[in-house]
């Protein structure tokens, strides 16, 4: 596992140190940071079409952050995601997603985003990078408390349009070498493993179509996120180092009431100040031999994000586990052959 990293998209603004790419690294760097994830939403971080057709652009990118200090763990593509599948109900809000040219078509709107989430496959295969962030976005989603009972089909012919959607985005994927891992998170169509496991059932199975494990949205489904971990290990290819809590009442619970995040009973927290068991964490993907980067996402309700950031860093380093070589009690051992170790069985004498 490498890290610690950082995800850039919530401390990016139009003030120093955060409003240039160089200058966020370099803050990154200072705080304890070695890698950091750029959302290639934000202009400031980087110019996606034009990484996707120049190399020397990317050399570029790649030679910025390593001055500061850091190098590119992975290109995120959340909010192009989303667009590639947006329920009518959500098609003012999710808007301020695209290019004010595009709002108010959708289908326009979604053309652009694909073709962003492919432009990004280019980027991060330039870029040197195995994995690529995305939200597979949702028709399904408001229909998920089922009152009035959903009609047979309904979420069956949700997700086939999910998976007509992604196949030949996958298959893109495929030919550039780059994984898509899906953060599964409340508001999207993909939110747990059932969801997930319906999704690839629509694609096929296909070997591009993995996760970006997030233990803190699992926390506020009261899910458990430790055998989410032994189930789907094989499609875990990225890591959000996000804390949260979950505490109901007997007021509110999973839902929230529609209260603001800092009255809901499931909130998210800086890491070390929420729920998440990140020490068992780390050691079942050390033990399953997750190779990817550890990378802080921050959303706390409370905290500065300052704060959170220098917090993050040393945390995330003291859970880094360094493999093992060797087993604790190769030293006590004997030599090993087959007629010992029948002989150990009483099966020769």
């Amino acid at each position: 596992m490498k890290g610690p990293g950082v995800f850039l998209a919530q401390f990016m603004g139009d003030s120093a140190p955060f409003d240039t790419l160089a200058s966020a690294a370099k803050w990154m760097a200072d705080a304890g940071y070695r890698g950091v994830q750029i959302p290639t939403s934000d202009a400031r971080c980087i110019d996606l079409r034009r990484a996707a057709e120049s190399q020397d652009y990317c050399d570029e990118l790649a030679g910025v952050c390593r001055e500061a200090g850091v190098e590119i763990t992975e290109l995120s593509t959340h909010l192009q995601g989303q667009l590639v599948a947006v329920h009518p109900a959500y098609d003012t809000a999710f808007d301020a997603f695209a290019p004010p040219e595009l709002r108010g078509k959708p289908d326009e709107r979604q053309g652009w985003a694909v073709e962003q989430v492919k432009l990004g496959a280019i980027a991060s295969r330039r870029l040197g990078l195995k994995a690529q962030a995305a939200f597979p976005g949702a028709l399904a989603w408001p229909f998920l408390y089922p009152w009035p009972q959903r009609p047979a089909g309904l979420v069956e012919e949700a997700f086939a349009e999910l998976g007509r959607r992604w196949r030949p985005i996958l298959d893109h994927f495929e030919e550039q070498g780059v994984d898509v891992c899906f953060e599964l998170h409340p508001g999207e169509d993909l939110h747990d493993g059932i969801t997930f496991e319906r999704f690839l059932d629509a694609v096929d199975g296909h070997p591009r179509a993995n996760i970006l494990y997030d233990p803190s949205h699992f926390v506020l489904q009261a899910m458990d996120y430790l055998q989410f971990i032994d189930i789907y290990r094989d499609r875990i290819r990225m890591f959000h180092v996000k804390d949260a809590e979950f505490n109901p009442t007997g007021r509110s619970g999973v839902y929230g009431g529609f209260q603001s995040w800092v009255d809901r009973p499931g909130r998210f927290r800086s890491l070390g100040d929420g729920q998440v068991d990140f020490g068992a964490i780390f050691s079942k993907l050390t033990q399953y031999g997750y190779d990817g980067w550890a990378v802080l996402e921050w959303e706390c309700c409370l905290k500065h994000p300052e704060d959170g950031a220098r917090e993050g860093a040393p945390f995330i380093a003291a859970h880094m586990i360094r493999r093992a070589e060797r087993a604790f009690d190769d030293f006590a051992g004997g030599d090993s052959d087959a007629q010992t170790n029948r002989k150990l069985l009483g099966l020769t004498r």
